[in-house]
Protein backbone atom coordinates (compact mmCIF):
# COMPACT_ATOMS: atom_id res chain seq x y z
CA UNK A 1 0.00 0.00 0.00
CA UNK A 2 1.37 3.40 -0.96
CA UNK A 3 0.31 5.11 2.27
CA UNK A 4 2.63 2.86 4.24
CA UNK A 5 5.58 4.74 2.73
CA UNK A 6 6.71 7.96 4.38
CA UNK A 7 7.26 9.88 1.16
CA UNK A 8 3.59 9.59 0.17
CA UNK A 9 2.55 11.44 3.32
CA UNK A 10 5.18 14.12 2.74
CA UNK A 11 4.11 14.61 -0.89
CA UNK A 12 0.49 14.80 0.28
CA UNK A 13 1.51 17.40 2.84
CA UNK A 14 3.22 19.48 0.14
CA UNK A 15 0.14 19.14 -2.08
CA UNK A 16 -2.12 20.38 0.69
CA UNK A 17 0.28 23.25 1.40
CA UNK A 18 0.05 24.28 -2.25
CA UNK A 19 -3.74 24.15 -2.06
CA UNK A 20 -3.52 26.38 1.03
CA UNK A 21 -1.54 28.91 -0.98
CA UNK A 22 -4.23 28.94 -3.66
CA UNK A 23 -7.16 29.03 -1.22
CA UNK A 24 -6.03 30.94 1.89
CA UNK A 25 -8.29 29.69 4.64
CA UNK A 26 -5.96 28.02 7.20
CA UNK A 27 -7.99 24.82 6.84
CA UNK A 28 -5.71 23.02 4.40
CA UNK A 29 -2.66 24.14 6.39
CA UNK A 30 -3.83 22.03 9.35
CA UNK A 31 -4.25 19.00 7.09
CA UNK A 32 -0.82 19.68 5.62
CA UNK A 33 0.82 19.84 9.04
CA UNK A 34 -0.88 16.59 10.01
CA UNK A 35 0.34 14.87 6.83
CA UNK A 36 3.91 16.02 7.52
CA UNK A 37 3.69 14.67 11.08
CA UNK A 38 2.39 11.30 9.92
CA UNK A 39 5.14 11.17 7.28
CA UNK A 40 7.73 11.89 9.95
CA UNK A 41 6.34 9.18 12.25
CA UNK A 42 6.30 6.63 9.41
CA UNK A 43 9.86 7.59 8.40
CA UNK A 44 11.04 7.07 11.96
CA UNK A 45 9.32 3.67 12.04
CA UNK A 46 7.00 4.53 14.92
CA UNK A 47 3.73 3.65 13.15
CA UNK A 48 4.53 0.57 11.10
CA UNK A 49 2.03 -0.23 8.36
CA UNK A 50 -1.24 0.00 10.29
CA UNK A 51 -3.35 2.15 7.95
CA UNK A 52 -6.24 2.53 10.42
CA UNK A 53 -3.87 3.91 13.05
CA UNK A 54 -2.36 6.30 10.49
CA UNK A 55 -5.76 7.67 9.52
CA UNK A 56 -6.87 8.01 13.15
CA UNK A 57 -3.68 9.85 14.12
CA UNK A 58 -3.96 11.99 10.97
CA UNK A 59 -7.45 13.09 12.05
CA UNK A 60 -6.27 13.87 15.59
CA UNK A 61 -3.20 15.77 14.35
CA UNK A 62 -5.30 17.73 11.84
CA UNK A 63 -7.75 18.76 14.55
CA UNK A 64 -4.98 19.79 16.94
CA UNK A 65 -3.18 21.70 14.16
CA UNK A 66 -6.40 23.46 13.16
CA UNK A 67 -7.13 24.45 16.75
CA UNK A 68 -3.55 25.66 17.19
CA UNK A 69 -3.69 27.70 13.99
CA UNK A 70 -7.02 29.18 15.00
CA UNK A 71 -5.56 30.15 18.36
CA UNK A 72 -2.44 31.62 16.73
CA UNK A 73 -4.11 33.53 13.90
CA UNK A 74 -7.32 34.31 15.75
CA UNK A 75 -10.92 34.00 14.73
CA UNK A 76 -11.80 35.57 11.40
CA UNK A 77 -13.91 38.66 11.72
CA UNK A 78 -16.17 40.08 9.08
CA UNK A 79 -14.25 42.08 6.52
CA UNK A 80 -17.31 43.97 5.30
CA UNK A 81 -17.69 47.50 6.67
CA UNK A 82 -21.24 48.31 7.74
CA UNK A 83 -22.11 52.00 7.65
CA UNK A 84 -24.65 53.24 10.17
CA UNK A 85 -24.81 56.87 9.06
CA UNK A 86 -24.99 58.63 5.75
CA UNK A 87 -22.50 61.45 5.13
CA UNK A 88 -25.24 63.49 3.47
CA UNK A 89 -27.41 63.57 6.58
CA UNK A 90 -26.83 66.44 9.03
Amino acid sequence: MIWASWWAWIVGGFGLAIVELLVPSFIFLGFSIAAFLIGLLVALGLLGTNFALMVALYAVFALVAWLGLRQFFGKRHSTVKVWDADINEP
